[in-house]
C-alpha cells in the first residue's frame, strides 16, 4: 500500500487520467446525436431522426403544404 509522498504522486496522476479523458469524451454526445438525425425539413429546417416522424412532423406543423416526395415512400 502507498504511503506518504508516493500517494499523493499516484493521486496526482491519476486524476490528469481522468481530466484528459473527461475533456476527449465531453463533444462525443453530441456528435452521437447529430449522426441520428437523417432527415431535415425543406420548410423550417428541422433535423429528424427517421422518416415517420418526419411524416408526422410535416402533416402537423405544414398542413397547406404537400408532402415531400421523401413521406411518399412511406
Amino acid at each position: 500500500m502507498a504511503r506518504g509522498q508516493q500517494k499523493i504522486q499516484s493521486q496526482q496522476k491519476n486524476a490528469q487520467k481522468q481530466a484528459k479523458t473527461a475533456k476527449k469524451n465531453a463533444g462525443d454526445h453530441k456528435k452521437t446525436a447529430e449522426a441520428a438525425l437523417h432527415y431535415k425539413c425543406s420548410v423550417c429546417m428541422i433535423q429528424l431522426g427517421d422518416i415517420k416522424t418526419y411524416k408526422q412532423h410535416f402533416e402537423s406543423k405544414h398542413p397547406k403544404l404537400p408532402l415531400p416526395s421523401e413521406c411518399l415512400e412511406v
